[in-house]
């Protein structure tokens, strides 16, 4: 592979990687703090997919793509900080697994609220020309919304880092992912904090939102399926429970799909996922733990 081949590839893997690695780092977030793997987490993914629909194409379509974007994370907010209030608060002091039933509960209402409500078929999605448009310097070419995407997820991540360790929130947020309860004890509000937890974790999937549903051009009541099932499976390999686990992982899943395309051959190419599940296997196998031992004592 030339120099041409290697940036490519690199700007592909982070660009992809970065949008694994901010919804993994939304599942660990809520994880730390709840011991809740939070499976309707791609729901909120589809909600914002579905604000850009109907604001951007349907109500509105001459509205600035940019607002629409704005409104659609927004959106994702607030539908997360509802699903909190709603869905999780009643049953947070129940057992573990009555929490996990609920947000596939929850992820099931509202997958089947878009099917009655909206449409079972994919719907379009209006996204800008530079999405599909290309730059070109010398031999190499690359998507622009590939590269809005990279610099985009390179963006968060350096914010969420600056608010986690520079902040007293973010401090807070850090020291409930590590013991919740002792951080209820050192008489910190467990409300704000989870509300605050819930509403970073909806801003990142908003954001997650606006290039994955780029890349495929329309959004439907499944849409979330696929990120939030890499996500879990980055958090875990990263080491389920750490936030700076869950970006590497995501990273790590996003290059290792991005190699198989690759170095696959055309006719296995349709497998890359069962490939890409057997080296995680594989990872696990020798690393139960994750590859940062779950801890959460250096995160972010």
């Amino acid at each position: 592979m030339d120099l041409n081949g290697i940036l490519q590839f690199l700007i592909y893997a982070l660009s992809l990687g970065g949008l694994y690695a901010l919804m993994a780092l939304g599942l660990a977030l809520i994880y730390g703090i709840l011991d809740l793997v939070n499976f309707a987490y791609g729901e909120i993914v589809m909600v914002a997919g579905y604000t850009m629909y109907v604001l951007g194409y349907v109500l509105f379509p001459e509205l600035a793509w940019s607002v629409v974007a704005i409104a659609a994370v927004v959106i994702a907010v607030a539908s997360s900080l509802l699903l909190e209030r709603v869905a999780f608060r009643p049953v947070r002091d129940a057992d573990p697994n009555t929490m996990l039933i609920t947000s596939f509960a929850v992820s099931t209402f509202l997958q089947n609220s878009a099917i009655l409500f909206i449409a079972p078929r994919p719907r379009p999605v209006r996204f800008p020309v530079f999405f599909s448009q290309v730059v070109r310097v010398g031999d190499l070419v690359v998507s622009k919304g590939d590269l809005l995407s990279l610099l985009t997820s390179l963006a968060m991540l350096g914010i969420l880092t600056i608010f986690m360790r520079r902040t007293i929130l973010g401090s807070a947020l850090r020291a409930a992912a590590s013991d919740f309860t002792m951080t209820r004890l050192l008489g910190i509000r467990a409300n704000l904090i989870i509300a605050i937890a819930f509403a970073i974790s909806g801003c990142l999937a908003g954001v997650v939102s606006l290039f994955w549903i780029g890349r495929i051009g329309t959004v439907m009541p499944n849409v979330g399926l696929t990120p939030v099932l890499i996500a879990f499976v980055a958090s875990v390999v990263g080491g389920l429970g750490s936030l700076e686990g869950a970006v590497i992982g995501g990273y790590l899943i996003g290059f290792s799909t991005i190699a198989l395309n690759i170095v696959l051959p055309s006719k296995v190419l349709h497998f890359r996922q069962a490939v890409l599940f057997g080296i995680v296997i594989l990872i696990l196998l020798f690393r139960p733990e994750g590859l940062t031992h779950g801890t959460t004592e250096e995160k972010l």
